[in-house]
């Protein structure tokens, strides 16, 4: 459908045609089918076009949730007292402070001190007035602001966490990191350079909306390309269809185990973040520790895509790469790996594979990868009825969820240091970050189809069908706890997409061996830890199937901590569960000799 179509019709004036072509009368009643029906295409064209407006954001999810803030914060009195004298004592305070901001018996943060993830204010010049004031001042203003939208009785959780979410991010935009005047580190470096930083700064931004007015435009950096300088891992495409190909990696060991690797990455991401650069790749790691790797590799869908189901990426891409690989390594069980969405897609086949007594799969690995979405962080704000709707209809348009959604999407979970620290460096300091492999991959987007991303925002995050049993494959309800097969689950610490605490819940979901792995970093630098990279960290612990729960703060009180990359505790584990060494399989299959060599034609969809 286009929007904004011209509508011609010689039917009656209370009959509308619909972009469609089907007659919808006015005069008819509001209960009908008509009326009813789900896929009313003039209703999805006008939230179609609201999107556009309101970056993807439903206003009537934003504006139920502070309807139910407003109106239970009305009717306590006793709270709005407490929120009343919240402020008068915050603003006598700061006016006390700023009558004798040169004391130099104050310390620079005696009013109220940065969070610990909050690094905007953590350069020295910010310890000097009247800058710490203006940063203080900021922050009184951050905290009254929680408190007032947060702990007034009545008011749903999810609709208190957006109102506090959503101010937050309007705050934000008024910290005086944000602004040249008020942030010291540029005042300090304008005098320094005589205001050049303000002139790259200039450049900067405009060579960013070049980049936002033209989509497509190549990008200036060509230290990063695909096939080159990343996902340079050799190997070959022993497998395509529609929705994916298979690479086989080529061994670099003279003797490999017999159970092969099937790495499951997620679709919402390229999968070479596991074969960036060779200090930092995965899939190098595995090769040279003596393992068969096959890795798939999704592509990109387009608007053509859009009836593509969730169910189409556990047939056509887990199982037909089992399948695959069953032709290369006969007769022989398959660890497999996912990560983030792969991690859940594996899931939910592993527990299909265990109720049909399919035992293809020695190992289930999950990277950062939930199976209860009940605690999924931040995220969760975006899933309600209101805001799926409104996603449904967004996407109904181009078939797809467009990169820069999701992108805009995953910023706001950490806005200060995804947002506005970019703002500052780049426009006010005229500084470029370094570019690196881990920023390339990421600025490497895709796209989500419409069907498979509507099922599974209903599914997983709205029903959490798949951890309460609901979930079917092949019409017929599938449970974690038919998985019997040992498992090795890794969380991040900083994780605002996957919180550890929701992928340690995979404990008492499943009846099978699992070590759980809880390593340092985020959704990304947490997984993607080299042994020679330092500053890595992690805790780890085996629980058996049959061994009592243990809760995740008891846990991360008791399990040992480890220095270094929990890389080399997962292949400790791997050969643990693995055959003994033998000679390496052949690379492909007798149809695969004309399919091509790594990293193959999706990655550059």
């Amino acid at each position: 459908m286009v929007v904004g179509e011209e509508i011609v019709s010689p039917a009656p004036a209370d009959v509308l045609v619909a972009s469609g072509g089907k007659p919808v009368s006015l005069g008819a009643d509001a209960n009908s089918k008509e009326f009813r029906r789900e896929d009313h295409e003039l209703d999805k064209a006008f939230s179609a076009v609201l999107a556009r407006l309101t970056g993807g954001i439903s206003p009537a999810a934003l504006s139920m949730a502070y309807l139910d803030w407003a109106c239970h914060l009305a009717a306590a009195p006793q709270r709005q007292i407490e929120i009343g004298h919240g402020a008068w004592h915050a603003a006598r305070r700061l006016a006390e402070r700023s009558l004798h901001f040169a004391d130099p018996n104050r310390g620079p943060w005696d009013l109220i001190k940065p969070q610990a993830n909050d690094h905007r204010f953590s350069k020295p010049q910010w310890t000097t007035q009247p800058f710490n004031l203006f940063a203080q001042a900021f922050l009184l203003g951050e905290d009254w602001w929680h408190k007032a939208t947060t702990g007034v009785r009545g008011v749903d959780p999810a609709n208190e966490a957006i109102v506090d979410f959503s101010l937050r991010q309007l705050l934000d935009v008024f910290a005086p990191s944000n602004f040249a005047a008020t942030n010291p580190e540029v005042v300090e470096k304008t005098f320094q350079s005589g205001g050049e930083n303000l002139v790259f700064g200039w450049q900067n931004w405009l060579a960013d909306l070049m980049q936002v007015l033209q989509p497509g435009r190549a990008s200036d950096s060509t230290e990063f390309v695909v096939g080159k300088s990343v996902a340079t891992a050799p190997g070959k495409i022993v497998l395509r269809n529609r929705l994916m190909e298979l690479i086989q990696y080529a061994p670099t060991t003279d003797k490999v185990r017999p159970e092969p690797i099937l790495v499951v990455p997620a679709w919402i991401m390229k999968y070479y973040i596991l074969d960036l650069s060779q200090h930092n790749s995965l899939v190098r790691y595995l090769t040279d520790h003596g393992f068969t790797v096959f890795m798939i590799s999704w592509r990109n869908p387009g608007a053509e895509d859009r009836d593509i189901a969730f169910d189409d990426y556990r047939s056509l891409g887990v199982m037909a790469a089992l399948d695959t690989i069953g032709q290369i390594v006969p007769n022989t069980r398959v660890h497999a790996a996912g990560y983030c969405l792969g991690g859940t897609l594996l899931s939910i086949t592993a527990a299909a594979m265990a109720r049909d007594g399919d035992d293809r799969l020695r190992t289930v690995t999950l990277f950062a990868a939930q199976t209860d979405f009940t605690e999924a962080g931040e995220l969760t704000l975006f899933i309600n009825e209101s805001q799926i709707a409104f996603l449904e209809d967004m996407m109904w348009e181009r078939g797809y969820l467009d990169t820069t959604q999701m992108a805009g999407a995953f910023q706001l979970l950490r806005s200060n240091d995804l947002i506005w620290s970019r703002v500052s460096r780049d426009y006010l300091l005229g500084e470029r970050a370094h570019p690196s492999d881990l920023m390339a991959w990421n600025a490497d987007a895709t796209r989500l189809p419409y069907r498979m991303h509507s099922e599974y925002l209903r599914k997983l995050f709205l029903n959490n069908d798949l951890a309460e049993g609901r979930y079917e494959v092949g019409g017929r309800p599938v449970s974690l706890s038919d998985i019997h097969t040992p498992m090795f689950v890794v969380g991040t610490m900083r994780d605002h997409v996957a919180p550890w605490k929701s992928t340690y819940k995979v404990h008492y979901e499943v009846d099978a061996d699992v070590t759980f792995v809880l390593a340092s970093g985020g959704h990304n630098a947490g997984i993607v830890a080299p042994p020679d990279e330092p500053g890595h960290s992690h805790q780890v612990r085996t629980k058996a199937a049959d061994a009592p729960y243990l809760g995740p703060d008891e846990w991360q009180g008791s399990s040992p901590r480890i220095e270094g990359s929990w890389w080399p505790t997962w292949i400790t584990w791997l050969e643990q569960q693995s055959g003994t060494l033998g000679p390496p399989p052949r690379l492909g299959t007798d149809h695969s000799a004309d399919l091509g060599i790594a990293p193959g034609g999706y990655v550059h969809t």
